[in-house]
């Protein structure tokens, strides 16, 4: 049994290969910084595959894709991806389209090179790291963040429909957490107004939720009771109370 877990390197990707290994999987791990992927595979108790790479570019992805596609893997946890916060005239326009090419573009390539081997064979699991900012109708202050973690959850379930009307046996869902206790406070410059789940709580709950073949995962049960709820209030309210959360999230961050 083999997986492999982009954004390995920290926060739920790294917490993702424990338990996986926990559970006797192989792994392949993918990230930037090879020091964090070397101190992972050495506390690891099963075969660990490390690849130091930048996958915001498509050829890079194709290189990883065309680097293991023999190597009969049984899971793909796309979890690489980052934040940014701020009014959208005043964040940076090169550092939003390195996010939109790693949010979006690298999910989109490795999903569909993944899941054309995954239907041939008639089985793999497929995990595409979103987030509870999917669910809402948009993101003040986080406008192109909760942009790509839309498109992410909306390509998902898209196939997934397209799977179930094929009688397939692939999986594939979508991980919709709430605050995490993560690095990405830091790298998107913010600070969550509400209590973070441990990284590690919510890797063994997506993984366990996978299996399970649970479509749209979401931890933490007042993140359930929110998103439940969040169903009925009006859209432009929804709007006004997302930009309150991000401002103070904002303000708390600086």
């Amino acid at each position: 049994m083999k997986a492999l877990v982009t954004g390995a390197s920290s926060g739920i990707g790294r917490d993702i290969a424990r338990y996986l290994s926990s559970k006797g999987y192989d792994l392949i791990l993918v990230a930037r910084r090879v020091d964090r992927l070397e101190e992972l595979k050495s506390e690891l108790n099963t075969k660990v595959e490390i690849i130091p790479l930048d996958l915001s570019t498509t050829f890079n992805c194709m290189k990883l894709y065309n680097e293991v596609k023999d190597e009969d893997i049984d899971i793909l946890i796309n979890n690489a991806g980052f934040g940014i916060a701020g009014e959208f005239i005043d964040t940076k326009l090169d550092k939003e389209m390195d996010m939109i090419d790693l949010n979006i573009k690298t999910v989109h390539t490795l999903t569909k090179c993944f899941l054309n081997d995954f239907v041939e064979k008639n089985k793999g699991y497929i995990l595409n790291v979103a987030s509870s900012a999917a669910l809402m109708p948009g993101g003040p202050l986080m406008s192109t963040y909760y942009a790509t973690k839309s498109y992410v959850l909306s390509l998902t379930l898209g196939i997934y429909e397209e799977l179930r009307r094929k009688g397939s046996k692939v999986y594939i869902g979508a991980l919709c957490p709430g605050p995490v206790d993560t690095e990405f406070n830091k790298v998107a410059k913010v600070e969550f107004a509400v209590k973070s789940l441990p990284s590690e709580v919510v890797a063994k709950y997506a993984i366990d939720k996978m299996f399970k073949r649970k479509t749209i995962i979401i931890p933490g049960t007042g993140m359930k009771v929110a998103s439940f709820f969040s169903n009925f209030a009006p859209r432009k309210l929804k709007l006004k109370f997302t930009y309150n959360i991000q401002k103070r999230k904002i303000e708390k961050g600086k």
